[in-house]
């Protein structure tokens, strides 16, 4: 069974995000044989909200942003999910993000829902005041949809721990207390946990280490290329390299740099610091951009973007492993290729799930005011990152299908029964 013959027969749609959820979920409820019901309650999410927020320019303008918030399902708990600023946010995006992050919640065992939110904006040419005013207005539009016990907010692409304390600051003043749990990724002197930063990356790191286990193979003897430097593949890199895996070849998007022999990658953070871009770092050769995702590997890790790895270049893939450090790397149309080349493939709703977990700790640090250390935020994720990969490959194993379908199945399984004990209220 396929999951990908709808997005084929419209080619022009394969880098739809909701339509690649749609695919996925799909074939995991009919392999599930899961009832007709339940199936159209969980392909759908609960609510969506569109805000239209009003900005003051800092020139005295008067701008008016849109913005989305979508729940996907809060069967298992609170909704939970980023928020992302960029030009090409699409309401299509939001509710592909939001079914993602019900599904990666369920594979880890986290006992969150799936939400997620966006406005339609250009961060780079906005002065931090204006994003302050744009974080605060969107904060209060969607007020009544968010909270501790409802949906818990986080930063995501172009978003971060300052943007979280605007909007905890705005959503405490309209309460008259303070919540510091409506929002996770805080600066830690709001409450936010250790070891949140470089959650995501570590949590692609243990799976890689759980997958390395799989073929027998050692960090030393392991080449991987990294597309992406920022919070997930910049931390990503550098704990790999840290326990010896090579780096080989880091990929951004004005440029690549390769070494056979593995990069220094905090020679290459500082001066990327330095010079704002990775171009032209010595003792490393400038690759094409998109012929350095091709290049012989053991690890390929995307840690971007949606859409990286689509029909088009899946079969030209000259890696072992397939690490999805971004959410929806790989379009569906993509999935069959990866599986015919025998590609390992560790799906985005586990590979990237170390981000989700971290955020339930501090959620968790939050409601109880006690504060953990870092060496036991590590410990609890990696329990979890490592129980949802064996139970990912039980499933794989136990169905005979791929590792993306086994992990859609595990979670709309874990989804489906929660959704099934509660009933539906009428």
């Amino acid at each position: 069974m396929s999951s990908t013959p709808v997005l084929n027969a419209l080619p022009d749609q394969e880098l739809n995000p909701w339509l690649a959820a749609e695919a996925r979920f799909s074939e995991a409820a009919e392999r599930l044989g899961l009832d007709d019901g339940l199936r159209k309650l969980l392909q759908v999410p609960e609510q969506e909200i569109t805000t239209y927020i009003p900005v003051v320019l800092d020139d005295g303008r008067l701008e008016v942003f849109v913005g989305y918030r979508v729940h996907h399902s809060q069967a298992r708990g609170p909704g939970k999910g980023g928020i992302r600023y960029a030009p090409d946010v699409s309401l299509d995006e939001v509710r592909a993000l939001a079914s993602w992050m019900t599904w990666k919640c369920a594979v880890v065992n986290v006992p969150f829902g799936g939400a997620k939110g966006g406005i339609i904006c250009d961060p780079t040419i906005m002065s931090k005041g204006e994003l302050e005013r744009l974080t605060r207005r969107y904060t209060a539009n969607i007020f009544e949809f968010i909270g501790p016990e409802l949906d818990v907010p986080a930063p995501d692409m172009n978003t971060n721990d300052q943007t979280m304390a605007w909007i905890m600051d705005t959503y405490s003043m309209h309460r008259r207390q303070n919540s510091s749990a409506v929002v996770t990724g805080k600066p830690l002197d709001l409450g936010g946990s250790r070891g949140r930063p470089e959650a995501t990356g570590r949590g692609c790191l243990m799976v890689s280490n759980e997958a390395l286990a799989q073929f027998g193979m050692k960090p030393p003897d392991t080449r991987v290329v990294i597309q992406g430097f920022g919070n997930v593949g910049g931390m990503a890199a550098r704990l790999m390299a840290e326990q010896g895996y090579k780096i080989i070849s880091i990929v951004e998007w004005d440029g690549a740099v390769y070494n056979e022999n593995g990069l220094d990658i905090r020679a290459l953070m500082e001066y990327r610091k330095r010079t704002g871009s990775i171009n032209d770092f010595p003792v490393a050769e400038s690759v094409d951009r998109a012929e350095a995702l091709l290049q012989p590997c053991d690890i390929l890790l995307p840690a971007a973007k949606e859409n990286v790895i689509t029909s088009k270049n899946a079969g030209k893939l000259q890696c072992k492993i397939l690490c999805e450090g971004a959410n929806g790397p790989t379009t569906a149309a993509a999935d069959d290729i990866l599986a015919e080349k025998g590609i390992f493939v560790i799906p985005d709703i586990l590979a990237n799930a170390g981000g989700v977990t971290v955020s339930y700790f501090e959620w968790v640090q939050n409601r109880q005011g006690f504060y953990w250390n870092e060496a036991m935020v590590i410990e609890r994720l990696q329990e979890l990152m490592v129980a949802g990969f064996k139970d990912t490959l039980r499933y794989a194993e136990k169905f005979g299908v791929n590792n993306r379908t086994a992990a859609y199945m595990l979670a709309v399984d874990r989804v489906a029964f929660a959704s099934s004990l509660r009933g539906i209220y009428a």
